[in-house]
């Protein structure tokens, strides 16, 4: 993703502290510090200033105290099953989740209505959700990541496939990206897909997920040639051959020499 976007134009200032914005003969100029070296200053220059700040809960003025109901800045407390601390009131979406996307909101809405409505005892906890950050190529994840992996003592392994390897990523010249499925003996435990339609390809695997898929599973799907989602069964197919261990092995070539 560095390097893609660095040869679109963009420029990377990493490891630094903002210090001020002001304008100068009607440009909007960025001063900063590097936090490795404080004695280095400098700044840059542009037409707009793009501030990724978050998102906010806005609940002041709703006297949710009066109705029993508990807050904080993070927003409305919410048990498992979306219930706020008055039992009587549910709350879904951006005000109660740190999934802060739509279809998450939608998701849970959904379980807002089965349990308030219908007195089912769904659990927001147990949803697959899936998120997309939309840069060219597109990043999109699920579940487990590379840091989980990393923390399991071995529990967790990766199947990892280079979108160079998948022809239709090579005919379009989008080769630069990859698909990462993070399994557990098999059970597709997360994934992350950097590629141009990211977005298009992370829900087979939220599918698979929220439904016990497998990683031999996406092997035995057919998937339409020549699409990058080629590489969600390439993964699968991976995974099936390290199955295939030096022992198997040498039992096939026993068993086959002596069915000749």
């Amino acid at each position: 993703m560095y390097k893609r976007q660095a040869s679109d134009g963009v420029r990377f200032e990493l490891g630094i502290r903002l210090d001020r914005v002001d304008t100068s003969y009607g440009e909007l100029r960025v001063h900063y510090v590097r936090n490795s070296d404080h004695q280095f200053r400098a700044s840059v220059t542009g037409d707009a200033l793009l501030v990724a700040a978050g998102r906010a809960p806005s609940i002041e003025g709703l006297n949710l105290g009066g109705a029993g109901i508990a807050a904080s800045k993070q927003g409305v407390t919410v048990n498992d099953r979306l219930q706020t601390t008055n039992p009587r009131v549910y709350a879904s979406g951006d005000v109660c989740s740190a999934y802060k996307f739509t279809h998450a909101a939608d998701a849970m809405s959904r379980i807002v209505i089965e349990n308030a409505l219908f007195f089912r005892r769904r659990k927001a906890s147990a949803l697959v959700i899936p998120w997309v950050t939309y840069t060219d190529p597109e990043v999109a994840h699920v579940g487990a990541s590379e840091e989980d992996v990393e923390k399991s003592d071995g529990r967790l392994k990766t199947i990892s496939v280079p979108l160079a390897e998948i022809d239709r990523a090579i005919v379009d010249d989008e080769t630069d990206g990859f698909v990462h499925v993070y399994h557990d003996r098999g059970r597709i435990r997360g994934c992350t897909i950097v590629a141009p339609h990211a977005g298009e390809m992370i829900g087979e695997v939220a599918y698979a997920m929220t439904h016990g898929g497998t990683l031999s599973g996406l092997s035995a799907t057919i998937h339409p040639y020549p699409t990058q989602a080629e590489a969600l069964r390439k993964a699968g197919d991976m995974y099936r051959r390290q199955s295939l261990t030096p022992r198997v092995r040498r039992w096939l070539a026993r068993y086959f020499a002596w069915t000749r």
